[in-house]
């Protein structure tokens, strides 16, 4: 048995224990239709049908709705008592909350219709304007559970449909949360490839170089040995710093320190790694938003690396400074037999760091050559 049946059996046992004892002591009753009292055994019946209707309350709404007004009903026609009155305006009230919204309009209407009719009848009946006192069991009996139970169900519906409403918030949080964890995870790989895979290629591709020299050539072999170990220890001081400010909590205001005024020391490594560079700058070079400068770098990075992959060992960086806007432009010729495969990764990366800037993105063959083209609007661009 559930603990709610218990306490409605509980609140049916008490009060029919209360009806017994006001039966007992003789102050059940209100009216006297009879010129003989009936006797007081007469209204325990439908004290314990309405006690019962009570017990019902929860579990069968409408059949205890059905036993109670047979019971008062009963009851009044034997004379009236207060308990039995009193149970079934619990009843009442017990209808309209646990009820349909449909049963409460029913009983709403059928009280004030009851009340109203009391209020023609008991001055006619009494002959005395004093005969309005029927209406008030009527109220007190009909009217006022009926009102209680519905001012209730709506504050109950209410505070349900506020739980529901933090319960929806609560989950979009949590999906706003998991989105939020997703981009990170993204944000922090694309990150960690553009960090370390224009160090990493260089030095497969001049391991490769070492290792395929006739002869092994002392000289050649000392060089691509101190471009493997520039570029391992560059690519590890980058990947160390991007480390440290993840565990310091760094936002996206400082994702990282590089930015498009190092692209001298940039060009200066690519070179180191054996790729032919030619740089050409338009317009006035002027700080921009740290967005855009990580993002035109990262371009660049990975541009410049995927020439050294799958180029010819030249490339074109051109840098134009507009109205409100950056671009940036890499070119260099294609290479048929690439040392290095490639995933397709860096492109996605160049192309997402523009889309999340609001830029225009282009990559893809243009003859003989390979072209890559960035432009990133620079409206937000008074920083210091």
């Amino acid at each position: 048995m559930s603990r709610a049946m218990r306490r409605d059996l509980t609140l049916a046992g008490l009060s029919l224990a209360g009806g017994l004892a006001m039966l007992a002591l003789g102050v059940a009753h209100t009216i006297q239709p009879w010129p003989v009292r009936p006797p007081s055994v007469l209204f325990v019946p439908p004290l314990v049908l309405a006690c019962l209707a009570l017990a019902l309350r929860r579990v069968a709404t409408r059949t205890g709705l059905a036993l109670g007004t047979v019971a008062v009903v009963t009851d009044i026609a034997l004379g009236s008592s207060l308990g039995t009155l009193l149970v079934y305006s619990q009843v009442l009230y017990d209808t309209c909350l646990y009820g349909s919204a449909r049963m409460w309009r029913i009983l709403l209407r059928v009280g004030i219709a009851v009340s109203t009719a009391c209020v023609v009848a008991g001055p006619i009946l009494a002959g005395s304007w004093r005969g309005l006192q029927l209406a008030i069991p009527a109220v007190l009996i009909l009217v006022l559970p009926v009102v209680t139970a519905i001012s209730v169900r709506q504050y109950r519906d209410q505070a349900a449909a506020e739980r529901a409403r933090a319960d929806q918030t609560a989950r979009l949080v949590e999906l706003d949360r998991r989105q939020a964890v997703t981009a990170e995870r993204t944000r922090m790989a694309r990150e960690l490839h553009d960090v370390i895979a224009n160090h990493l290629s260089a030095a497969a591709i001049h391991s490769t170089a070492a290792l395929s020299v006739h002869g092994r050539d002392p000289a050649a072999v000392e060089q691509a040995l101190k471009v493997i170990r520039e570029n391992s220890v560059q690519g590890l001081a980058e990947m160390r710093q991007m480390i440290e400010l993840l565990r310091e909590g760094a936002g996206e205001d400082e994702p990282t320190r590089v930015r498009l005024a190092e692209l001298d020391h940039l060009i200066a490594q690519a070179r180191g790694a054996g790729l032919t560079v030619r740089v050409e700058t338009t317009g006035e070079p002027r700080a921009l938003p740290v967005g855009v400068d990580l993002a035109a770098y990262r371009i660049v990075q990975e541009s410049l690396t995927n020439a050294l992959k799958h180029g010819t060992g030249r490339a074109d960086v051109a840098v134009a400074y507009g109205a409100g806007v950056v671009s940036l432009t890499v070119e260099n010729p294609i290479n048929g037999a690439s040392a290095v495969p490639g995933a397709g990764a860096g492109l996605i990366g160049m192309r997402e760091r523009a889309a999340l800037l609001h830029g225009r993105f282009d990559a893809g063959g243009d003859g003989a050559r390979w072209r890559v083209h960035a432009e990133l609007p620079t409206a937000a661009e008074e920083v210091a």
